[in-house]
């Protein structure tokens, strides 16, 4: 078997980066029906609706468990990865959303002539939870039909 039809047939690989591109697919539908134009940039955007790296990890954790057992040691790692990853999805990354939030607000009240910004600051990083639990819900349902 070469490389590419043994890449193509782990499950474990497979499954949770479609679940990925699934959510990022669905997250540039819904914020281009928001906005009235198709925009490709949430196709590759962290944040927003519903988490890809929720579906990711879910979709592994599932997978595997689905794969290899409830009670393996791919399983257990699984499910400690999607963990941290929803946890920093909710919090950290959230609390860094806040604060470029504050930080753009307290930069527009420089005058342009001591402060020059070629930049704008990515307010869209973090997940509220909803975002979170709807990636995660998506992950698991297509592990769950994949496998």
């Amino acid at each position: 078997m070469n490389i590419l039809s043994q890449i193509i047939a782990n499950k474990m690989l497979i499954i949770p980066v479609a679940a990925w591109f699934v959510a990022q697919a669905l997250k540039t539908i819904i914020y281009s029906l928001g906005e009235r134009h198709l925009t490709l940039y949430h196709m590759a955007s962290p944040g927003g609706m519903p988490s890809a790296h929720a579906a990711l990890v879910c979709a592994l954790a599932t997978t595997a468990g689905m794969v290899y057992g409830i009670g393996s040691g791919l399983f257990a790692i699984s499910v400690i990865l999607a963990v941290v990853v929803m946890y920093d999805a909710t919090s950290v990354r959230q609390a860094v959303d806040k604060q470029s939030a504050i930080l753009g607000h307290l930069l527009i009240s420089f005058p342009k002539t001591q402060l020059e910004f070629e930049d704008r600051m990515e307010q869209l990083v973090g997940h509220t939870r909803f975002q979170v639990i709807a990636g995660a819900a998506l992950g698991i349902l297509l592990a769950l039909w994949w496998t």
